[in-house]
């Protein structure tokens, strides 16, 4: 039972943590009752086992278990 993990695409926002980055995922969303659709952003917290990633790459985040109390994805390669 070899379950799919999620992936989303982002920008990293921050690289002071150590082998920690905050990357901003953008996406768009419709509104139910304007039907205009609507930037929506998410800062989650990823796993940078090799500490590569600097501020402003694009990277490729794969959903993981809990690995602290914020970190739940890690980097699976810049972009």
């Amino acid at each position: 039972m070899d379950r799919k993990r999620r992936t989303v695409v982002g920008t990293v926002k921050s690289a002071k943590m150590q082998k920690t980055i905050v990357v901003l995922v953008e996406r768009l969303e419709l509104h139910p009752k304007y039907k205009k659709y609507m930037r929506r952003r998410t800062k989650l917290y990823a796993h940078d086992e090799r500490d590569e990633c600097e501020a402003g790459d694009r990277v490729l985040l794969m959903e993981t278990r809990p690995l602290s109390k914020l970190k739940c994805w890690r980097v699976v390669k810049k972009l």
